[in-house]
């Protein structure tokens, strides 16, 4: 199966997620959790990581970080590769302990970046790790949730102050305490909900997405995408991401197209559906990305997809003639 492209960028913050391979636990013990907190501290102090919160979870872990250089990817093969490691030996095991690839999901600033925190932080009461009724979300213990309300049980790699100040909280005894407060109302919320994993609407965004935020937010990604395809093969990527990934480099040689043919925008719904530089355009569409026959005709007003095959099968066979000029005239 192909594979999804890893974005990576400067001050990136980045969901990251991974289950046990064949969802088997990856944490047997206390001493497990520790030891995976353990090594999480080291690959910040090497990689520069900035933790916002964590939590482990038996068969998996969440992570919300932030990575001040473009690491992320030496940084979880490291990590992953030497927990994986230290695990086997404990164990006295062999073998894959991480199914697949870890997930790596960018994340926005301002309320995405608040609503992945809560995500990670309720993960525990979502999957009813500790009585939800009487307990604290401070009381699951292998969660940074503890740590934000108690500073002495907080480790160096977490940093509070940014997932704090996204509530206007500061990291004082007031503010550790209106957000632990606040993190126990949404522990009632999940309590008394008839779909408990579907509280926060967009929580399903954060399972399912490719990238978590605003459409420019998405928009950058996806350019960080583009610099990460060249001179790679495409099949190593799918889904949405080589969509838009097209559709941002077809829109590029639309404005390209149109300015050499003397066209504007605005004009494009005027002219007949099989004029012959719409029929040019398209050709070159088809020809250099790899947009559907539908976003074309939409895109160039062409009306129905039925006879753009013709157009551009006519625009290619040209030896002479107008279409023969355009095509030369576009791909000089």
């Amino acid at each position: 199966m192909a594979r999804k492209p890893r974005v990576e960028f400067a001050g990136a913050t980045y969901h990251v997620m991974c289950r046990g391979n064949r969802k088997e636990l990856i944490f047997w013990d206390g001493m497990d959790c520790e030891r995976f907190l353990f090594t999480l501290g080291e690959v910040a102090e090497r990689t520069g990581w900035i933790v916002h919160a964590y939590v482990l979870m038996g068969n998996h872990y969440h992570l919300l970080l932030e990575t001040p250089e473009p690491n992320l990817v030496d940084g979880m093969r490291w990590f992953q590769g030497t927990y994986t490691q230290r695990f086997n030996i404990r164990h006295k095991v062999c073998g894959h302990l991480f199914q697949g690839r870890y997930k790596a999901l960018p994340v926005d600033q301002g309320n995405y970046f608040k609503t992945v925190a809560d995500y990670v932080h309720l993960n525990p009461a979502r999957a009813q790790a500790f009585d939800l009724e009487s307990g604290n979300i401070a009381d699951y213990e292998w969660s940074s949730a503890p740590a934000y309300v108690r500073p002495e049980k907080r480790p160096s790699f977490l940093k509070v102050g940014r997932v704090l100040g996204s509530y206007g909280l500061s990291d004082d005894e007031f503010g550790r305490r209106r957000y632990v407060s606040y993190l126990n109302r949404r522990v009632l919320d999940i309590l008394h909900s008839a779909n408990p994993k579907n509280i926060d609407e967009q929580w399903r965004n954060i399972r399912r997405g490719w990238a978590f935020g605003s459409e420019e937010f998405r928009m950058k990604v996806q350019n960080s995408i583009g610099v990460v395809m060249d001179g790679k093969r495409r099949d190593s990527f799918m889904g949405e991401e080589i969509r838009l990934h097209d559709e941002i480099e077809a829109e590029t040689i639309i404005q390209r197209d149109l300015a050499i043919c003397g066209l504007d925008e605005a004009i494009l719904s005027e002219l007949k559906k099989s004029d012959d530089r719409k029929k040019a355009i398209a050709w070159h569409l088809r020809k250099k990305t790899s947009v559907r026959t539908e976003w074309i005709a939409r895109r160039l007003k062409m009306g129905s997809t039925s006879n753009l095959a013709d157009y551009i099968h006519a625009v290619e066979q040209a030896r002479d003639g107008r279409l023969w000029r355009l095509r030369r005239k576009i791909t000089k």
